[in-house]
């Protein structure tokens, strides 16, 4: 069996060599490259969990031992950039890559913010909660107090409190500590405008001064989640759901500058006004109309 070959010799002496990393192919990966390789990375997981138990046991301890192996690596990376000015600098930098981002949330070594920690446990009891017939939305954070609204057959049932006590709040106590309720909110009156017989119609938003320019905003309109963002050349909505995965994307970073946002699950980059997708560009957010009168905002989810 090969060894592990350590590193003993002297890290000024060791030879990195300058060439372009390259695929089987001979070419330098791009980020369709990157997108192929993750899902050869779920294909292969997903064949590990139908192997018999102990034999998918043994694989998942190997792929534990490697990822542990690779995050006291990286681990020093990060912290060693991290102490120096320039270093810090190219670590942000680098964060921006979608796979230097998915690499590093892998190992823990990102941590994303409250909103977005309670935005993956909450997708995470999703399913339980639409096994009973209902639907469970994110509303806000009220500071260690989490406010949801329960949607479906769950809104008023017997079950509600049951499945909000012993699903929603418990599972974002376990896995957030920070979390120290959880509050359920009703779900605001209609106010649907109708403005043709065959389409949606408008559906009233917030104010526009609520939305802050330096993160998105997110709200639901009727049953769609939509998110806004406010640029320099006014108020784009789009579907709450990254053309990536249908994660949502209220989480995201917002770079008003760059008129950029960046996913919080994978990374993927959109362009703030068009939708755009830099990453993946077969992926684009579906945008819809919206217009502000008198400081309120309206979209029209098609």
């Amino acid at each position: 069996m090969a060894q592990l070959q350590r590193p003993y010799a002297r890290p000024d002496i060791v030879s990195i060599s300058n060439q372009d990393v390259s695929n089987s192919t001979g070419a330098s990966p791009t980020i369709d490259d990157f997108e192929q390789l993750a899902q050869k990375v779920d294909q292969a997981m997903a064949e590990v969990h139908a192997m018999p138990t102990e034999m998918r046991s043994k694989a998942m301890s190997l792929k534990s031992s490697i990822e542990e192996f690779h995050k006291v690596g990286l681990t020093h990376i990060v912290r060693t950039l991290k102490n120096d000015e320039h270093g810090k600098e190219i670590l942000f930098r680098l964060v921006e890559e979608p796979a230097v981002y998915a690499l590093f949330s892998m190992h823990g070594l990102i941590r994303a913010d409250l909103q977005t920690q309670v935005r993956r446990v909450i997708e995470l009891v999703r399913p339980y909660m639409q096994s009973h017939g209902g639907d469970v939305h994110l509303i806000g954070i009220r500071e260690r107090t989490v406010l949801v609204q329960l949607t479906g057959n769950c809104n008023g049932c017997s079950m509600s409190a049951v499945t909000l006590k012993k699903t929603v709040e418990e599972t974002l106590k376990e896995r957030i500590p920070e979390i120290e309720g959880v509050e359920v909110v009703e779900p605001p009156p209609s106010n649907l405008v109708q403005i043709s017989k065959g389409g949606t119609g408008w559906l009233v938003g917030p104010k526009l001064e609520d939305v802050p320019m330096d993160k998105p905003y997110a709200f639901m309109a009727g049953e769609v989640s939509v998110l806004l963002i406010r640029t320099h050349n006014g108020l784009h909505a789009y579907r709450n759901a990254c053309a990536h995965q249908g994660l949502p994307l209220d989480g995201g970073i917002l770079d008003v500058e760059g008129g950029t946002l960046t996913c919080p699950w994978h990374g993927f980059q959109f362009d703030c006004e068009s939708g755009e997708c830099f990453s993946a560009p077969q992926c684009q957010l579906e945008p819809f109309p919206t217009r502000v009168s008198n400081d309120q905002v309206w979209v029209r989810p098609e």
